[in-house]
């Protein structure tokens, strides 16, 4: 029978997914919205777009991400001390939260009339969670220090 632990993991690493598909979407909506006439009916359609994405799916997922991951830290707290690796995802983690949140400023840019950054800023900012995903990875699965 499975622990509770497991399950927790199981919960978290779904909302995780959720929340860097957003992640990596919203930051290419922003590259044709920028690109979008100001106040056409593509620009209309890119704000609906960014803002069902966080409001349904990076949000919520990001909550969730971030209430388990504390659940699954709490739940095996001896198992973690030292663990050097942890502190550092924890760390790439809040970064992730804080870029989230930059996301979310940028769009209330945009919706009030801005072009905040070009299409090429957007694009190269797209990179930012795939590159932190990949070291929260290595870090968990093989805990290097």
């Amino acid at each position: 029978m499975s622990s509770p632990y497991l399950w927790l993991k199981a919960f978290h690493l779904c909302a995780v997914i959720f929340w860097m598909a957003g992640m990596l979407y919203l930051p290419r909506l922003f590259v044709y919205h920028s690109s979008a006439k100001s106040g056409g009916e593509l620009e209309a359609k890119m704000e609906e777009a960014e803002a069902k994405l966080l409001r349904i799916i990076m949000n919520p997922a990001m909550i969730i991400a971030l209430i388990l991951g504390i659940a699954i830290i709490a739940i095996n707290a001896p198992a973690y001390a030292g663990a050097g690796w942890l502190h550092v995802k924890i760390l790439l983690a809040l970064g992730l939260i804080g870029y989230h949140g930059y996301l979310a400023k940028t769009r209330k840019s945009f919706l009030n009339g801005g072009r905040p950054r070009s299409e090429k800023f957007f694009r190269r900012i797209n990179e930012i969670p795939a590159i932190v995903t990949v070291l929260i990875v290595i870090l968990v699965i093989v805990k290097p220090f």
